[in-house]
């Protein structure tokens, strides 16, 4: 959420995100909503004064009409400040001067690439046909217990998602990051607060029995570890490594990557989370940090990948900057996204009431950053393809042989 100060003296500039981002919001209603509650809350001051200089027998009269009208004014400024805030979650944050306007994926901007496109002498096969030769991955079974792109991971490809997994976990802990295992089952405030709603209510199962939602990344509930506290400036940045398992409706991306196990409605991931303080400079410095992290994991993988600077129709609407990580998997011929790394400013914060005392005393709104440190089985794709060997067996990545237990996987 924006400051509304901060609306009003950059309205322009709201405009152009927004109309970069691909949000419509209703500015004049906004603004009006905002100049009622102004008022309503000026009336209200005023009475209030009033009435503690009417104490006393002889006010009593008019002691009981200024409750009454003061109770007025507070039910309209009740249902003008809901209004208000309803609107307020429909504004987006504001990009950096940095990042690239553009209405979608092709607008992105590639930075980065590293490591080398494998060339087989073979027929290459996809994740899918390695998986059933192997024994790795029962597709069928999966939709018949589980329905539409439901999976059993199996043999080694199960203990392959807990290496590569706690593999990460590991890595990050040893990098001083807080180890947590997050809740998937949260509060409506979690994803609000996040940013995922209103926009991606669709995206997000809900429970309407218990009134609950499945997370679609422990960046929900990590962020809000903190909701409606005061932090201390001393204590920040705090830096978490989160595992959880991941629920997504995927809504209207039927037909599009979803063969095999690219885009599913259950998965599991360990997510990098940051709450710091209010100072940009420093959280693009730890935004760089939350790269370097994920890069380093895909390189000990050694996996071919990119990074790409996200482009305003493609960011998402709480990011002030976003890159994507996308490796390189052969039976696409191409790149496919594999980590997500955002700086969202104070702008979850600001949903989340996460506040710190600064070291004068005053007051600030938190920033927060996230980036998928490695999810799986989605990274399997790129392991088993990138690692498929002429005879059809799968060589196993060096740092992932002493949790597997073996060199290579054949049948």
């Amino acid at each position: 959420m924006l400051d509304i100060k901060f609306i009003r003296d950059n309205l322009e500039v709201c405009k152009t995100a927004a109309k970069n981002k691909g949000r419509e919001v209703d500015w004049d209603g906004l603004l009006a909503l905002d100049d009622k509650r102004r008022e309503l809350i000026g009336k209200a001051e005023t009475l209030r004064a009033e009435r503690n200089k009417t104490q006393g027998e002889e006010f009593r009269e008019q002691g009981k009409q200024i409750k009454e009208d003061l109770k007025k004014i507070e039910e309209g400024l009740k249902s003008v400040e809901e209004q208000f805030g309803n609107l307020m979650l429909t504004v987006p944050n504001v990009p950096h001067e940095s990042v690239p306007v553009g209405k979608d994926a092709s607008g992105n901007k590639e930075i980065k690439t590293w490591g080398k496109v494998p060339k087989f002498d073979f027929p290459a096969k996809d994740h899918i046909a390695l998986a059933r030769s192997l024994d790795l991955i029962d597709f069928d079974r999966g939709a018949k217990v589980g329905g539409s792109r439901a999976y059993f991971l199996k043999n080694e490809a199960a203990q392959m998602e807990f290496a590569i997994l706690f593999y990460t976990f590991q890595k990050l802990i040893k990098k001083g990051y807080t180890p947590l295992i997050a809740p998937s089952l949260v509060r409506e405030f979690t994803l609000v607060g996040n940013g995922q709603f209103p926009w991606g209510r669709e995206e997000v199962y809900h429970l309407p029995k218990d009134d609950m939602y499945l997370a679609g990344t422990a960046e929900v509930p990590v962020t809000a570890y903190f909701s409606d506290e005061v932090l201390m400036e001393a204590d920040l940045p705090k830096k978490f490594v989160a595992f959880s398992p991941c629920f997504r409706r995927e809504a209207g991306s039927y037909g599009k990557d979803t063969r095999g196990v690219y885009r599913l409605h259950q998965f599991n991931k360990v997510e990098q989370v940051i709450i710091s303080t209010n100072d940009l400079n420093n959280s693009f410095t730890l935004h760089e940090e939350l790269l370097a992290n994920a890069e380093e994991i895909l390189q000990d993988l050694e996996l071919p990948y990119r990074v790409l600077l996200m482009c305003t129709g493609d960011m998402g609407e709480p990011q002030v900057k976003k890159y994507d990580i996308e490796t390189w998997m052969p039976g696409r011929n191409g790149y496919g996204e594999t980590m997500s790394n955002s700086v969202m400013g104070d702008f979850q914060a600001r949903r989340l009431k996460i506040r710190y005392k600064t070291k004068d005393g005053k007051m600030a709104y938190c920033h927060t950053l996230n980036n998928t440190a490695i999810a799986s089985p989605r990274i399997l794709i790129a392991i088993l393809e990138n690692y498929q060997q002429k005879d059809g067996s799968i060589r196993v990545p060096d740092v992932l042989q002493p949790f597997v237990g073996k060199t290579e996987i054949k049948r």
